[in-house]
């Protein structure tokens, strides 16, 4: 019952990650003039990048693995402890925009004025940096978890928020171009996943995955008591951050295409069949590894079974809707939005 109730805590914090990251991922509104905002120029991943993720993860992985086997825990913990406390500042500070610009909605936040900061020597400008004034009111309080987190113990408590921010905020961020690339992406990374899960502990000794996961004390992951009652005293399950974010950009994706599809002026008001399918299926994904996870007592790679759910919830929904070919033909690159026809 304890590992079910530990399941089912990460299952809620990874679908909430997913679920604000994608709404965070949609296009800000255009000014009055239809260009975008300075700060919504949008970089997307290409299906060239997303032939190159598994590479990369291979690469970070081995390397974090032999650090801890030469070096071990404590200096390796040490300094990425650091560098996800500086990185953190970053991910709870567009945590906080986030939610204020939500909370004050769009118009609202665009009537507060901008803060410009310049740094000149003589007529050269070296520096010039221009932001809301509620986002540069926020800064100070985006230092506390990362302050906290490094000075007074890494707690699960503060593990779990720099990770939802990191999660949330490499959601909106990290935007793939097309469904297409969305399927290397996913293809790629579930052959990663499986092989330093289960097939490495034949090269390497032990299972690479499980040994990074387990030895590296870092925000990186989410964690959730084994207990009813949130003891620690059984430890805690976790769930990587990789196993929110990979699939996560993938609904991300979903819901842009219902947006653009549908024309829509705001982040609400808009028919959402890609992105409920795609992130149902992401549940449904989640809740098998957990399911196969406790059947067979051993670690799952859950992009085993998140990669296949989020292609083929595309895929069928595309399929039933009869848009297979407009749906992989569309690219997320600076599309302008129509309007929809009656469906």
């Amino acid at each position: 019952m304890d590992g079910y109730f530990a399941s089912a805590g990460l299952l809620s914090l990874a679908t909430a990650c997913v679920y604000f990251g994608s709404y965070s991922s949609l296009p800000a509104p255009r000014n009055s003039d239809g260009s975008r905002p300075v700060d919504d120029i949008p970089e997307r991943v290409s299906s060239e990048d997303a032939l190159l993720f598994p590479i990369i993860g291979a690469v970070t992985l081995l390397a974090l693995f032999f650090s801890l086997q030469y070096f071990g825990p404590e200096w390796i913990n040490f300094l990425l402890g650091w560098y996800f406390a500086i990185a953190g500042v970053a991910a709870v500070w567009k945590a906080l925009i986030a939610v204020a610009r939500w909370a004050l909605g769009e118009a609202s936040w665009r009537s507060y004025p901008d803060v410009s900061l310049d740094a000149r020597l003589g007529q050269k400008n070296f520096f010039n940096v221009s932001l809301s004034s509620v986002s540069a009111c926020l800064l100070p309080l985006a230092f506390v978890p990362s302050a906290v987190y490094m000075l007074n113990g890494r707690s699960a408590l503060l593990t779990n928020v720099l990770g939802v921010s990191f999660a949330t905020a490499a959601i909106a961020m990290l935007k793939i171009d097309s469904f297409s690339t969305g399927c290397i992406m996913l293809s790629g990374l579930f052959f990663y996943d499986v092989y330093f899960v289960f097939y490495s502990a034949k090269t390497f000794g032990q299972s690479v995955m499980v040994k990074v996961a387990t030895s590296v004390d870092v925000p990186i992951k989410l964690l959730w008591p084994r207990s009813v009652v949130l003891s620690t005293a059984n430890g805690f399950s976790m769930l990587g951050l990789g196993d929110i974010v990979v699939p996560g950009v993938f609904v991300a994706l979903a819901l842009r295409y219902d947006h653009f599809r549908a024309g829509a002026p705001s982040h609400t008001n808009f028919k959402r069949p890609y992105f409920y399918t795609t992130l149902a299926a992401y549940v449904l994904g989640l809740l098998t590894t957990v399911v196969v996870m406790h059947t067979f007592q051993s670690a799952q790679p859950a992009l085993l079974y998140l990669s296949p759910a989020g292609i083929l919830s595309v895929l069928l929904t595309s399929f039933v809707r009869g848009e297979l070919g407009a749906v992989f033909a569309w690219s997320d690159v600076e599309s302008e939005p129509v309007k929809s026809k009656s469906e």
